[in-house]
């Protein structure tokens, strides 16, 4: 009798399994609202799946599965010209222009930017020959969106490209026999200078190209003391941020046809005429100032003249342009370092120049 007990356990065990299944098909069978909300779940999770399949099938299509960027870069032939410009946008993100790569602070982000310059030589090899024939076809805003130069991302700036190219008239370009360049060096102090702690941020960097004046307004926004603490104990801010936009204004002679580097490039050449600063909205001025400072045109161009190793002088600078189309221009200083521009999302209008 005791044997038979397991056997009546299995069996009434078994009854109620083809009970609740006998019952759970009769329910299913009725329309209910949980049922039609179990329904809607069902679609709703269907639905996105189907995007995030989309979205991941969008993703190889704009950013190759074969690209790493833990790895050394390899070409990518079959990529097209706006797969190419759609990487440069977010290789533009993730260096934050280019200034997150710093060889000043270590060379993390070393092989990211490696990659940059990659996908730029391969936009280069990959689309058709576009050069501006004159200023007419560069005119208007462009905004900086990365940068391949070391030591900050505001040497986009006529201003300090005159300041580049005027150490190629020094009689000894680079220091003894370390080899350092004079100029990389020039940067690298400023850089530390200005940077250093946090006290000056670089924000927005921009061109204006007025091809009718023929001018070009290059400007970057700068921030001081964005965030001042007392270390561990901080808890408020010690010091005011101000700050503002930088403008240097250089006149610019038609484009010109070149060979740089063994490309075929447009050749822009301008002159530096004056530095002057306008507001950013949201930004206060220095202090005591008011908007006295908005006012100050400093003449860069005839100071330079007077300058003793300038020797008369002008404040002269060229970059070569390597690719143009609708809404990209792609361009090189005299180092061979690479600007990538784009027509701005958030365009600000260029007011009170002149």
């Amino acid at each position: 009798m005791l044997q038979l007990f397991p056997i009546i356990l299995l069996l009434m065990s078994g009854l109620c399994v083809s009970g609740l299944a006998w019952s759970s098909t009769r329910i299913s069978s009725r329309p209910s609202c949980s049922d039609s909300r179990h329904t809607c779940r069902q679609l709703t999770i269907s639905s996105v799946a189907t995007t995030a399949l989309k979205a991941s099938t969008m993703a190889s299509t704009w950013f190759a599965e074969e690209e790493s960027f833990t790895s050394a870069p390899t070409s990518s032939p079959s990529l097209s010209v706006e797969q190419l410009k759609a990487q440069l946008l977010q290789l533009g993100a993730a260096l934050d222009r280019g200034q997150a790569y710093n060889p000043t602070s270590g060379e993390y982000y070393s092989e990211t930017m490696s990659t940059a310059r990659s996908k730029i030589q391969q936009l280069l090899d990959t689309a058709e020959s576009s050069l501006p024939k004159s200023l007419t076809d560069i005119d208007g805003e462009w905004e900086l969106i990365l940068s391949t130069v070391h030591h900050g991302i505001f040497r986009s700036s006529p201003f300090f490209l005159a300041i580049q190219e005027s150490y190629e008239y020094a009689e000894q370009k680079t220091f003894g026999e370390s080899g350092i360049n004079k100029s990389d060096l020039f940067f690298k102090l400023h850089e530390l200078q200005t940077c250093s702690w946090g006290v000056s941020k670089v924000g927005r960097i921009a061109q204006h190209i007025d091809a009718s004046k023929q001018y070009l307004y290059s400007t970057f926004d700068t921030s001081l003391f964005s965030l001042t603490v007392i270390p561990i104990l901080g808890w408020f801010k010690l010091l005011p941020t101000f700050g503002g936009c930088v403008v240097t204004a250089a006149t610019c002679q038609e484009i010109s046809s070149d060979t740089f580097q063994g490309r075929n490039v447009a050749r822009l050449d301008m002159t530096v005429d004056y530095t002057t600063s306008r507001k950013v909205p949201g930004l206060n001025g220095l202090p005591l100032l008011g908007d006295f400072i908005w006012k100050i045109k400093v003449p860069v161009g005839a100071i330079w003249k007077l300058l003793p190793w300038n020797k008369g002088r002008d404040a002269t600078c060229k970059v070569y342009i390597n690719y143009l189309d609708n809404d990209f221009r792609i361009v090189q200083d005299i180092d061979g370092e690479f600007f990538v521009y784009t027509r701005p999302v958030v365009p600000r209008p260029l007011e009170g120049f002149d």
